[in-house]
């Protein structure tokens, strides 16, 4: 499996990835906004783009579908639920569903709820596990939930979904938020060093050059994934009195959640 990350250096700092099996050079395309820079990717590759997945309805990963399907005959998949309202899918995707890309490549669907009602990532489990987690989990960060979607349904997706992914996981978001998610994580956990170090490492990359990040990593700087922490606990109980002396996760998540919207 082949995987190119691309920038599209615009205000909501959306990427894009071309997934190709290097044996046939078949290309799958995740989320093409940008779709004349995944188009220059593929062609730049030899790579023949046949399909296109949409991990959700939002107008910033599914306006290049179009365009994109003129220009080179792919198939549209997105979600079961969310295809009537991105128009043009091909075909529904749900829970264990698997796309093929050529012979060497496998993705996994899985139902991540919360961003929206409606959102598949995609699990790859050759060449070492690799997640595409749209706008579900974000480096340092999860999704917000104010475009059509459920706090609630977010903690469950990351509690019992995403967490029991293997550590080694590598994770390619929907967008580079990496930056302001780490001084969020600074803000809620001062005492948290892994994002004080990944803040140091990372505030003079672009985004273009921001490293891959693994699920294991996340576990020691993501706040979403740290709600049992004491000195996180103690700082959102200052922050947020009403939030009882002994929060379950769930409380502490949707706390989190809360407090980073108007972060």
């Amino acid at each position: 499996m082949i995987i190119e990350r691309i920038w599209a250096a615009n205000e909501l700092r959306n990427y894009h990835y071309v997934v190709a099996c290097g044996e046939t050079g078949e290309a799958l395309v995740i989320d093409p906004l940008d779709w004349r820079a995944c188009l220059e990717r593929a062609r730049q590759r030899n790579w023949t783009i046949t399909q296109i997945v949409n991990t959700h309805e939002h107008n910033d990963h599914t306006a290049g579908n179009a365009a994109l399907v003129q220009a080179t005959g792919a198939k549209v998949l997105a979600h079961q639920r969310a295809a009537a309202r991105i128009g043009g899918v091909d075909k529904g995707l749900a829970a264990g569903d698997v796309i093929h890309v050529g012979r060497s490549v496998e993705l996994e669907c899985l139902d991540t709820p919360g961003h929206t009602l409606s959102h598949v990532c995609l699990l790859a489990h050759a060449d070492g596990p690799a997640l595409f987690s749209g706008d579900t989990l974000f480096n340092a960060g999860v999704g917000n939930c104010r475009g059509g979607g459920d706090p609630e349904l977010l903690y469950e997706t990351c509690a019992k979904e995403l967490a029991g992914l293997p550590h080694s996981t590598r994770i390619y978001p929907g967008h580079d938020y990496l930056l302001n998610n780490l001084r969020f994580t600074r803000h809620v956990e001062a005492g948290n060093q892994a994002a004080a170090e990944w803040l140091r490492r990372s505030e003079h990359v672009s985004a273009e050059q921001q490293p891959i990040l693994t699920l294991g990593e996340e576990l020691g700087f993501n706040s979403f994934f740290r709600l049992t922490e004491p000195g996180l606990i103690e700082t959102l109980r200052q922050l947020v009195p009403k939030l009882s002396a002994r929060p379950s996760p769930r409380e502490v998540f949707l706390t989190l959640r809360e407090l980073r919207n108007s972060w």
